[in-house]
């Protein structure tokens, strides 16, 4: 069947895929009846294409391979990782320059939490990124509503089980404490939804503040807060334990 093969995608993620736009965006350029496939216009997204035999055009032009972009951001609190709100919130695409090339965030940060946050349009690389199998490091700085025991930091770092099953064991490093309040460091291999937060409030305290300092080995240091820079080729490698360089141009 032709949805099984390996080679098939539904055509609003082809488009996606092809780093023009989001998912939303190609229902709707399909929707407008901008898109054919070898010639035929289409207004169905979940049209099976085979993305090695079949040709995709939007209002006329190929689809290109995108130059692919990998960014890293310091995103500030109050930002929604979003592309749009309905709200009218303010969302990490306000800090990025108007690009060419569809990008993305690799995962996502809730809008109270600070720190590192990969943009990309190379979605095996986000993928890679975001898979608990590929195992990719991430480091967090927390501040705890209330002093927290040498035992309940190792509850963190021998895995605490949450409603959608155990975590698995973390590196945690007491930063400090103050009168009230403890400082930590936390590093986990896993992407769950809030999972630090949650990871806490399992503890019976809450997390006044987040951030995240480092993903693999790409650290916070140097980089200011809202502001972006490209990952350089060594970088992407890294993160990824390949040769980036047929990956990245």
């Amino acid at each position: 069947m032709r949805a099984a093969q390996h080679n098939s995608k539904t055509l609003d993620r082809v488009l996606s895929k092809a780093g023009i736009g989001s998912r939303t965006d190609a229902r709707s350029w399909i929707g407008a009846g901008r898109v054919a496939v070898n010639g035929k216009i289409i207004q169905s997204p979940d049209l099976w294409v085979d993305v090695t035999r079949d040709r995709v055009t939007l209002d006329g032009r190929p689809l290109a391979a995108p130059q692919k972009r990998y960014l890293l951001l310091y995103k500030p609190k109050a930002y929604l990782t979003t592309y749009k709100d309905p709200e009218g919130r303010k969302t990490v695409y306000d800090l990025l320059p108007e690009t060419a090339e569809w990008i993305f965030p690799v995962g996502r940060l809730d809008q109270d939490t600070t720190g590192l946050l990969i943009m990309t349009n190379d979605t095996d690389f986000a993928n890679y990124i975001m898979s608990p199998e590929s195992k990719v490091p991430k480091t967090y700085l927390v501040k705890a509503s209330t002093l927290l025991t040498d035992d309940q930091l190792d509850r963190l770092r021998n895995g605490i089980e949450l409603a959608d099953g155990p975590t698995r064991p973390a590196a945690v490093k007491r930063i400090r404490d103050s009168a009230r309040h403890s400082f930590f460091e936390i590093t986990i291999t896993e992407g769950r939804n809030r999972q630090v937060r949650r990871m806490v409030e399992a503890l019976g305290a809450k997390v006044l503040k987040l951030v995240r300092t480092q993903i693999g080995p790409i650290e916070i240091a140097g980089l200011e807060i809202g502001k972006h820079r490209a990952l350089t080729t060594e970088e992407v490698r890294m993160l990824t334990g390949s040769n980036a360089s047929t990956r990245k141009s």
